[in-house]
């Protein structure tokens, strides 16, 4: 039976089709309340095409679920904010017009779309993926896990201490530390892959986040507020607003959020979760 193009997908369409033109085309301040609804339109459609493509996805799978990305993701891209102070690799330009109060309502708002557009961009990617993609063998040892845990903390340090030459730590420290976190606690991690020698997971959220980066750099260009960058090196080849370089960061950014969700996950009894990224079909 031939499947449809799901109800939830043409709103998402409509969604971007409206605010992407307001966004766009609108004077003055506007972005802050755009990028919700526009971003929830990418979401939507995104998890559509998956739906139309393979009969599953991340909403038709669980609605409470699929609300729960949204209810992580915030807090998470949080935790970047707060790097970020130390960092000062990127600013929101138009922020001063909203008091700091107002400005975080705005931002925790707008910070939950991001998990939901990641991983929804990947089971696309994936739905295209049908075989393994072979490479490294990574097990979860306790030599593996320690040095990883290790690892992740002294790039942690070193960019605190030496933020203007090791700020890209700032998107795959944490996915260092938390990994094996998950696999001690018995949290779901992707060494249930690397181990098999199978990175098909991997390469998938590397693709869908490269996916996702290219709307997330393309739309806030001509937004405002807008975020920018300000990078001590390899500030250069800008696509968008984004050092060519910086386009790099997103693919450990992209285990990190997948790391970090199911340590929250793990938290509220999805343990073993398999929501994300099924281990069956094709």
């Amino acid at each position: 039976m031939k499947r449809r193009f799901p109800l939830h997908g043409w709103i998402g369409l409509l969604l971007i089709a409206a605010f992407w033109t307001l966004n766009w085309v609108l004077p003055g301040l506007r972005t802050q309340w755009a990028f919700f609804p526009l971003w929830l339109g990418y979401a939507l459609t995104v998890d559509a095409l998956v739906f139309l493509r393979t009969d599953t996805s991340l909403l038709t799978r669980s609605w409470k679920k699929y609300l729960g990305l949204f209810l992580a993701s915030s807090p998470v891209w949080w935790l970047f904010e707060l790097a970020n102070r130390r960092l000062q690799n990127w600013t929101y330009v138009g922020a001063e017009a909203f008091s700091p109060f107002l400005f975080g309502v705005w931002a925790t708002l707008n910070f939950t779309t991001v998990i939901p557009a990641v991983f929804g961009s990947a089971e696309l990617v994936r739905s295209y993926l049908r075989k393994p993609v072979k490479g490294p063998i990574i097990r979860p040892t306790k030599s593996v896990t320690i040095g990883f845990f290790l690892a992740g903390w002294m790039m942690l340090a070193a960019m605190a201490a030496w933020p203007k030459i090791f700020f890209p730590f700032v998107w795959i420290s944490l996915y260092f530390i938390m990994e094996p976190v998950n696999i001690w606690l018995g949290r779901r991690s992707l060494v249930e892959w690397t181990k098999d020698g199978d990175w098909r997971p991997v390469v998938t959220l590397w693709l869908g986040v490269l996916l996702t980066a290219f709307f997330w750099e393309m739309w806030n260009f001509l937004s405002y507020p807008k975020w920018v960058y300000h990078v001590p090196w390899g500030d250069w080849l800008h696509v968008f607003e984004m050092p060519l370089l910086g386009y790099g960061g997103y693919l450990p950014f992209a285990l990190e959020l997948f790391a970090l969700y199911h340590f929250l996950a793990g938290l509220f009894g999805g343990k073993k979760t398999e929501y994300v990224i099924e281990t069956s079909g094709g």
